[in-house]
């Protein structure tokens, strides 16, 4: 490995001022910068370097992740109205989210003025 602690904080930096979600900065640590693992490396994770430089991404990943699949189901009910297998794969979609964030709520990472509005309801 050529890249030290300094550096290695520098470029994940970099990469999120890019726009990179902080599972993107590790492979792409690992696949150009030759990089296998953050934390041996500086003691932390992706997430803890990118919250101490003041780059961490609003949302957790995990969350912001659920969140683009129920927007991603609830577009394919757009074109398909009567697709109710799908309904109900959105309304286990957003139990998760509401579990996750009640779970970041209670934690401190997300405000607790956040809401996921639901769309199950409006559908039926």
């Amino acid at each position: 490995m050529t890249y030290g602690a300094d550096e290695t904080k520098a470029a994940i930096l970099k990469l999120a001022k890019d726009g990179l979600t902080p599972g993107q900065i590790g492979m792409v640590l690992r696949d150009d910068y030759g990089v296998p693992l953050v934390k041996p490396l500086l003691g932390k994770s992706v997430t803890e370097v990118l919250v101490e430089g003041k780059a961490a991404p609003p949302l957790p990943q995990d969350l912001r992740d659920l969140i683009d699949r129920a927007e991603r189901i609830k577009r394919h009910l757009a074109e398909h109205k009567g697709d109710r297998k799908n309904v109900h794969s959105l309304e286990l979609v957003e139990a998760k989210i509401y579990r996750l964030s009640k779970y970041y709520k209670d934690r401190g990472l997300l405000p607790k003025s956040f809401k996921y509005t639901t769309v199950v309801a409006q559908l039926a």
